[in-house]
């Protein structure tokens, strides 16, 4: 397996610049996940780590080795497409057989290979197939198979599971995730797909405009954004703008609509700032037992939950995420509250 470094890439498309000035290190047997909205230059890093596009600038290494200006056939990467692209006029053997045909492996260790490979995504018994006669997840794995068969450094994945239904998405997620750390191969996907980000990933790069806006577990992205950027597109943020005030030896963001002041880390060089609630971090109760009232607008039942969007008093909408054990209604006043260490 392999470790990724890239440094200082740059690539431009005439005057536009799609990646700017990317450091990124992807450690050996690591999944990473790079989450972005469209045109953030999510897919243009991968298939410049992938070879079939060159950098403006920068260099790419894979365990200390810069192959920036090596061809994709000799990089040892394994590359899935959102359209899988598979042969529609092949087998299932034949689509996953051709990577190795391609690299001159003989044929009694190309019928070991492509059987272990189907077998690792659970296809085993459909070798003669043709995609055509496939589902959408079963296509999926054979694609994913045709990445894996030569047994690859690194595995690339472009919106890998784009293609599927919201339910069969959610399976592939846990099977790709176990899949890969049971090979320990060294993963990079990219998604917009913040629940596939979150479900996968050992770490998430949140890219916007071609520049990384933070890199981290999961759990610490999520709950501690950089940035308003990086609040508001992975998942629901309440924000609230506030005002950074200092008291003695103790910095503080003061938040008029909440009536809180906010514990900061002592550097935070700024005299404004934001600070966030997630929907589930609010607790939503009888009028007058929290820290503000709030007036419910809309209820949406989801099942297991109910998504309320609430009115506080100044006019500030909020949305939070309650349990459905007892359940308010629109027009209905109700108290907010909240843990401090979660603001």
């Amino acid at each position: 397996m392999s470790a990724i470094e890239i440094s200082g890439l740059v690539k431009k498309y005439g005057d536009v610049v799609a990646v700017d000035n990317v450091d990124l290190t992807i450690e050996d047997g690591e999944f990473l996940t790079i989450l972005g909205p469209s045109g953030s230059g999510k897919t243009t890093i991968l298939l410049i780590i992938a070879g079939f596009e060159q950098p403006t600038s920068g260099s790419v290494f894979f365990d200390d080795k810069d192959v920036t200006e090596l061809p994709p056939h000799k990089r040892r990467v394994g590359l899935t497409f959102q359209s899988y692209a598979l042969f529609p006029h092949m087998s299932v053997e034949g689509n996953v057989v051709f990577p190795l045909k391609v690299r001159g492996v003989g044929r009694e260790e190309r019928r070991t290979k492509v059987d272990r490979a189907l077998d690792l995504v659970r296809l085993g018994d459909l070798h003669h197939r043709r995609p055509h006669e496939l589902s959408g997840g079963q296509q999926q794995r054979v694609a994913l198979a045709r990445a894996l068969v030569f047994e690859p450094d690194i595995l690339l994945l472009d919106e890998p599971l784009a293609a599927l239904d919201r339910q069969l998405r959610q399976t592939v997620q846990y099977e790709l995730s176990e899949l890969q750390r049971s090979l320990k191969v060294t993963t990079v996907a990219v998604t917009h797909d913040q629940e596939e980000a979150l479900t996968m990933s050992d770490r998430i790069l949140v890219l916007h405009e071609g520049r990384v806006q933070q890199i981290g577990k999961p759990e610490d992205v999520y709950r501690c954004p950089r940035n308003r950027f990086v609040a508001t597109f992975l998942g629901t943020a309440n924000l609230f703008e506030g005002v950074v005030k200092y008291e003695g030896d103790r910095h503080y963001i003061v938040c008029p609509t909440l009536g809180e002041k906010v514990p900061i880390d002592s550097h935070f060089a700024a005299s404004s700032a934001v600070a966030m609630l997630r929907p589930e971090q609010l607790h939503v109760g009888a009028p007058d037992t929290g820290r503000v009232n709030a007036g419910v607008k809309a209820a949406v039942y989801l099942g297991t939950a109910i998504r309320y969007q609430m009115v506080l008093a100044d006019g500030s909408l909020v949305e939070a995420t309650a349990s459905n054990a007892r359940r308010f209604a629109v027009g209905d006043v109700v108290g907010l509250d909240w843990l401090t260490e979660d603001l």
